[in-house]
């Protein structure tokens, strides 16, 4: 194939299926939480770190890494203890971020309005190597947080008192969410740019939502159709020249319109096989003597295990 001969679309390709595999994984989390926006947020606060990369001649991504993380860690510490209405804080912070890196791009020797808009929007020629190194390790730090502590980070997400009371480092838990949400928006800045990355990690779990009814097959389902919009959104790029970003999160918002349309149909199906199966269930009696029509609703029908409560 003509895109895997040329350099630069390998290594946009493979960036590609790093940020459709760690978006959705964190963003489900945030979902959950209903912090769909933080992304935005942090991709507001990772601009001053793309400015300083630029003013100290060092790799953007891991400048932006880190300043959005002491951001991401600033807006948990701000929601969970501030006086000032959190509302207003996070919006200086988010503002301000988007200043501050404005700026340092201006003022730096190296930055330049095409090397803002590349990490605005996304750009499939500026990866390079140790773009690429930075984030296949940033983005095996998300996995492994986001996989690895999948059932503490659904808990603490599902509700916080919870679990506390089961004896969760609740407080340690909702900054690694933070901090590992920072991470996925380096990871992503480069392919779908900052301004669009918290589409990536929100849309994808809104579509597997849709049609699923558990935690694992959510997350699953939102990987799957994160790396599928990510390398999809590529290809397109490539070959109608249009930018990455725009194209990823347009595919990914198509897919979630088209499984809310089937989740109706879906829904419908799945109910008149419960009431199949319970029907089934009913008549599977032996030896039983036959009752009156009107009657038959007064007995109590045979157990089926979806009538236990399970926690």
């Amino acid at each position: 194939m003509e895109i895997l001969e040329t350099a630069f679309m390998q290594r946009a390709l493979i960036a590609a299926l790093l940020v459709g595999i760690t978006a959705p994984a964190i963003g489900i989390y945030l979902v959950q939480r209903r912090q769909a926006l933080m992304g935005d947020g942090i991709g507001h606060v990772a601009m001053t770190g793309v400015g300083l990369g630029f003013l100290l001649s060092t790799n953007p991504i891991w400048m932006a890494t880190l300043v959005s993380v002491v951001g991401a860690v600033t807006m948990e510490l701000i929601r969970a203890y501030g006086r000032t209405r959190g509302d207003i804080a996070l919006a200086m912070l988010f503002y301000g971020g988007m200043a501050g890196g404005v700026l340092l791009i201006n003022v730096s020797d190296t930055g330049s309005t095409g090397d803002l808009s590349s990490f605005l929007f996304g750009s499939l020629s500026s990866v390079s190597d140790s773009d690429l190194i930075a984030i296949g390790a940033l983005a095996a730090f998300v996995v492994l947080v986001s996989v690895g502590l999948r059932r503490q980070l659904f808990a603490v997400s599902q509700d916080e008192e919870f679990a506390r009371v089961t004896g969760l480092p609740v407080r340690f838990l909702n900054l690694l969410i933070a901090v590992t949400a920072a991470v996925t928006v380096s990871v992503a800045m480069r392919v779908v740019g900052l301004l669009l990355v918290s589409a990536l990690m929100v849309v994808p779990v809104a579509a597997a939502q849709q049609i699923s009814r558990s935690f694992r097959a959510t997350f699953a389902l939102a990987v799957g159709i994160g790396v599928a919009v990510t390398l999809a959104g590529t290809t397109t790029s490539y070959y109608q020249d249009v930018p990455p970003g725009a194209t990823i999160v347009l595919l990914a918002i198509a897919v979630f319109i088209a499984l809310t349309a089937l989740a109706t149909p879906l829904a419908r199906l799945r109910a008149r096989r419960t009431e199949a199966a319970r029907a089934g269930a009913d008549g599977r009696g032996t030896g039983a003597p036959e009752c009156p029509s009107e009657t038959l609703s007064e007995v109590p029908r045979t157990r089926l295990p979806g009538d236990d409560v399970k926690v």
